[in-house]
């Protein structure tokens, strides 16, 4: 199994990007207003919410929206301020709702931002179940990314698991191997649950890290993988991942139940790192300790002269 023959051909997705982007003339990531720079973020759950669906469990998927609007300013030094949310319905079901509101409120909590309003749709003709999304504003604090070079240093968080990322092929690669999503695997427990963990919001750790470290560059680690690490902090040089993070049980249990590769599974899911940054080597050690207060983090690379990404452990290169 691979992304693409589950469905999501991220090569297409980015063509389709670059399509919109010149047809809008999208040339900067922040706009600014009486010289205050702002950003903004969208972003949904994706099919997640298949997985909430059949566990009859709406009261973390906010948490996903949430994270993955505020997660991404962080990437180009944007504090995130509020947040809007949409939700569309085939059918209106105020007990779905509600739960979601939770998680919603958990996330905007989480990330220290303000709901401050939102959509609802009744779309019975085009949605199946339901869809959320959201946008994401702050105001950019910091300059990202900086000036990265050979010998900074990169620095792993630990993610949840498979946060909202992948849910294309691992829900496929389960039901191709007979698994319900209620079923139990020792390792994980019940499927749907270990699934539905909620994608991890690093507001709190990252921003604490940039008031007293210079962080260089942030990528968060969604969808395809670690080269996101290219094309959220820089294309110039080549990440070195000489330590990868130990992925989380369930990365192992879809790998071998699809016979998907390590190329594939590293362009895919995140493996068990949220998140990467990059500072200084002078700056690691400092970095570690503020961040391993309050989160797993540990240097897994280094930068090289370069392009592209490396994971010399496991022969893969992108």
């Amino acid at each position: 199994m691979d992304y693409a023959k589950a469905g999501v051909d991220i090569e297409k997705e980015n063509e389709v990007i670059k399509i919109i982007q010149n047809g809008v003339g999208f040339k900067e990531d922040r706009v600014k207003i009486n010289d205050v720079a702002i950003a903004l973020s969208t972003d949904g759950v994706g099919s997640k919410i298949l997985v909430a669906n059949e566990m009859k469990k709406w009261d973390t998927i906010g948490i996903d929206c949430i994270a993955m609007n505020v997660n991404d300013l962080l990437c180009i030094g944007a504090k995130p301020l509020a947040f809007v949310d949409y939700l569309a319905m085939e059918k209106m079901d105020a007990r779905i709702a509600e739960e979601i509101a939770k998680g919603l409120k958990n996330g905007a909590n989480q990330a220290g931002v303000k709901i401050i309003g939102g959509e609802t749709a009744t779309l019975s003709e085009i949605i199946n179940g339901l869809d959320l999304a959201g946008t994401a504003v702050g105001i950019i604090e910091k300059e990202l990314p900086l000036d990265i070079k050979e010998g900074d240093a990169i620095i792993g968080l630990r993610s949840n698991g498979l946060h909202s990322n992948g849910f294309t092929l691992a829900r496929k690669v389960f039901k191709n191997n007979g698994y319900s999503f209620h079923d139990e695997i020792d390792e994980i427990g019940v499927v749907g649950y270990e699934l539905l963990k909620p994608t991890k919001i690093y507001v709190k750790e990252i921003m604490k890290l940039w008031n007293e470290i210079d962080v260089k560059g942030i990528a968060h680690i969604t969808g395809s993988g670690l080269i996101k690490m290219e094309r959220m902090i820089s294309k110039e040089v080549k990440f070195l991942i000489n330590e990868p993070m130990k992925p989380q049980p369930i990365f192992d249990i879809i790998q071998k139940l699809g016979k998907i590769s390590n190329y594939e599974m590293y362009k895919t899911f995140n493996m068990g790192m949220g998140m990467a940054i990059v500072v200084s080597k002078e700056d690691a050690g400092s970095a570690l300790q503020i961040l391993n207060k309050s989160i797993e983090a540990k240097i897994v690379g280094i930068v090289k002269e370069g392009k592209g990404i490396e994971i010399p452990k496991l022969a893969i290169s992108y």
